[in-house]
C-alpha cells in the first residue's frame, strides 16, 4: 500500500462470494489501504456509496456522490467524510442545569425520558427557517465480510445526578422536610431508564455522581443505587457509577474510591474545575491563593491529573471503563483545543469533555492520531505521583503584585460571577457561553463560579483587598456585564439596581464564600433563583 487518500481518483468495492474487498485508485496507480482490514462496511445508494472505516476502534465513512456540489470538485466524488465521535455523552442534572423547585425537575427528568424512549424532539429557527432535531436511527450497511453492519447512531447516554449535598422540596419526607435531591434523581432517572428502548444493549443504567468526598460517599452512593435497584425490581449492580475525580478527598483516596465502587464502576474523571474550587476551599486558611491563571501551571495540577489516570489504569480499568479528562472552556477557540486536547489521548485517557458537537468531532480526530490503549499501555507502570505532589499548591506572596494587579485580578473574577450568575438567577440558564472581561466567549457554569467567589473570598480573609473595594469593584463590573448584554431582551440590568437579586446573589458568593459548604455555590444560586421564580409568580417572597 502507498500514496495518500488526497491522490486518491476512485474508491472501488469488489465483492467476491459475499466477501468485499476495497481497492483504490490513485494518480499514482491502483493501491490498497495501508490496513485493509480497516474496511468493515459500504452501502451503495444509486450512483453515490457509503464506505465505513474502522481505526483505532473508531468509525468513519466515505460518502461517494459524483453528483453533489462537493463531490463534483473531487476525483473519486468523495462528497463527506462522517466521524464517529461522542461515543458517549451526558444528559446533567447538575451544573449546566438551573433546576430549584419541582418544575424545574421536571422538565429535566422529561428530556432524560425522552432520550430514554426515543421520542425527544426540538424544533428551533435556523437561517430563518425552523429546524427539527430527533434522535438518529442506527446505520445499517452491508458488512465488508458478509452479513449486516449496524452502527448506533447516537452516542451512548449517562446522566450525571447531582452530589449530596442540596436538597429538594419537590418531594417531602414524612416529618414535612426536604428529601435529598441526589435520592430523587437516583430514583427518577433510573425510573425513566426502565422506558430505553435505544440507549443501553446490556440493560445497564450509567449514572454520572459528581462532588464526592472520599471513598464513604462513593460507598454512599453505591448504597442508594442499591436500594433503588430493590425498589424498582433491578438486578443487583444494574445501575454503574461514574466518579468525578473533582475534590481533594477523593483525589486522595482514587484507589479507595475505585474499590468501594468495584462492582459499578464504569468511568472516573478528572474535573479541573471543581477541583481548583475544592483546593482554594481547602487550603483556605494557609493562606493567599495564586491569581487564577497562575494556579492552572502549578505542579500540583499535572499530578492530579496524572494520578487519575495511572491510579485508574493500576486498578484494571483500561478496556472496561472510561478514564476522563476535564472540560475545555473555550467553546470559540477550536484551533487551540486541537493543539491543546490531543495531549488527553496521550496521557492515556480515552474520554473527555467538550463544550460542543463541533468541539467533539473535532477532539474524536486525536483519537485516530492516537491510539489510546498504546498510550495506557505506555504509561501504566510509570510512577504516581504522591501524596506530598498533590498537596504542593504554594500560597502568594502579596508582596509580588501591585495594587493594580490585585484590582485587575477582582475585577476579572468579579466580572465573570456576575456574567454568569445574572443568567442563572434571572433566566434559569445553568450553562452557558458568557463574554469574559475581555469578551471572550468562556463556557460557564458553577464550577467555574466556585473558582472565581473563592479566589475573592480567599484574598477577603488574608486582607489582600477589603470588603468595600470588592463592593466597589462589583458595581463596576455590573455595568461591564449590563453592556454585554445589551441585545438581550429578556434581560434584567443589574447597575444601579438595588432590588437585583442577581447582583446580590453575585456578591454574597464573593463576601460569604469562605462560609460556604466546600465553597460551592449552589446554596445561594438556588436560594436566588428561587426567590426570582416566586417573585415573578406573584408568590410572597
Amino acid at each position: 500500500a502507498k500514496g495518500s487518500h488526497k491522490d486518491v481518483t476512485a474508491y472501488v468495492v469488489a465483492e467476491t462470494g459475499g466477501i468485499a474487498a476495497l481497492a483504490v485508485d490513485t494518480t499514482g496507480g491502483p493501491t490498497t489501504l495501508k490496513d485493509p482490514a480497516q474496511f468493515v462496511g459500504f452501502s451503495r445508494d444509486g450512483q453515490g456509496a457509503r464506505i465505513v472505516l474502522a481505526h483505532h476502534g473508531l468509525h468513519a465513512e466515505l460518502v461517494i456522490d459524483k453528483a453533489s456540489p462537493i463531490g463534483q470538485t473531487h476525483a473519486a466524488g468523495l462528497a463527506d467524510v462522517v466521524v464517529e465521535a461522542a461515543l458517549t455523552t451526558i444528559q446533567d442534572c447538575e451544573d449546566s442545569v438551573a433546576a430549584v423547585d419541582a418544575e424545574d425537575k421536571v422538565g429535566v427528568y422529561r428530556n432524560w425520558l425522552g432520550l430514554m424512549n426515543g421520542t425527544l424532539t426540538e424544533t428551533f429557527e435556523k437561517g430563518g427557517k425552523p429546524l427539527t432535531r430527533r434522535l438518529n436511527a442506527d446505520r445499517t450497511y452491508i458488512g465488508a465480510k458478509g452479513g449486516t453492519l449496524t452502527l448506533k447512531g447516537r452516542a451512548l447516554q449517562l446522566v450525571r445526578n447531582v452530589g449530596h449535598l442540596m436538597t429538594t422540596s419537590a418531594v417531602l419526607d414524612p416529618q414535612g422536610n426536604p428529601i435529598g435531591e441526589g435520592l430523587m434523581d437516583a430514583a427518577v432517572t433510573v425510573l425513566c431508564a426502565l422506558s430505553d428502548k435505544v440507549n443501553s444493549t446490556t440493560g445497564a443504567i450509567y449514572i454520572v455522581k459528581p462532588k464526592m468526598h472520599g471513598p464513604d460517599e462513593v460507598a454512599f452512593a453505591c448504597e442508594i443505587f442499591g436500594a433503588v435497584e430493590k425498589m424498582l425490581g433491578l438486578k443487583p449492580n444494574s445501575i454503574k457509577i461514574g466518579i468525578m475525580d473533582e475534590e481533594r478527598r477523593t483525589s486522595a483516596n482514587l484507589k479507595a474510591a475505585i474499590h468501594a465502587a468495584r462492582e459499578r464502576v464504569f468511568f472516573i474523571n478528572t474535573g479541573f474545575l471543581d477541583r481548583t474550587g475544592d483546593e482554594i476551599h481547602t487550603s483556605m486558611e494557609a493562606g493567599p491563593v495564586l491569581r487564577k491563571d497562575d494556579v492552572k501551571s502549578e505542579r500540583w495540577i499535572q499530578a492530579y491529573e496524572d494520578r487519575n489516570v495511572l491510579i485508574g489504569l493500576s486498578c484494571g480499568l483500561s478496556g472496561r471503563a472510561q478514564i476522563g479528562k476535564g472540560m475545555w472552556a473555550r467553546p470559540d477557540d477550536m484551533a487551540a483545543m486541537m493543539q491543546a486536547k490531543i495531549g488527553h489521548p496521550n496521557a492515556g485517557a480515552n474520554t473527555a469533555w467538550v463544550p460542543s458537537p463541533t468541539a467533539a468531532t473535532l477532539h474524536a480526530l486525536h483519537y485516530h492520531e492516537v491510539d489510546v490503549f498504546e498510550a495506557q499501555k505506555r504509561r501504566h507502570n510509570q510512577p504516581t505521583p504522591g501524596l506530598h505532589e498533590l498537596f504542593s499548591m504554594p500560597v502568594l506572596k502579596p508582596e509580588t503584585l501591585s495594587k493594580d494587579d490585585i484590582v485587575r485580578e477582582v475585577e476579572n473574577n468579579a466580572q465573570g460571577i456576575l456574567g454568569y450568575v445574572v443568567r442563572w438567577v434571572d433566566q434559569g440558564v445553568g450553562c452557558s457561553k458568557v463574554p469574559d472581561i475581555n469578551n471572550v466567549g468562556l463556557m460557564e457554569d458553577r464550577a467555574t463560579c466556585r473558582i472565581s467567589s473563592q479566589a475573592i473570598a480567599n484574598w477577603l480573609r488574608h486582607n489582600l483587598v477589603t470588603h468595600d473595594e470588592v463592593l466597589e469593584i462589583f458595581g463596576r463590573m455590573a455595568v461591564v456585564v449590563d453592556g454585554q448584554n445589551a441585545d438581550d431582551p429578556l434581560y434584567r440590568p443589574m447597575a444601579g439596581n438595588p432590588s437585583s437579586v442577581a447582583f446580590q446573589a453575585a456578591l454574597a458568593l464573593a463576601v460569604e464564600g469562605v462560609a460556604q459548604p466546600s465553597g460551592y455555590t449552589e446554596p445561594l444560586l438556588h436560594a436566588a433563583r428561587a426567590k426570582v421564580k416566586q417573585r415573578s409568580s406573584g408568590a410572597a417572597v
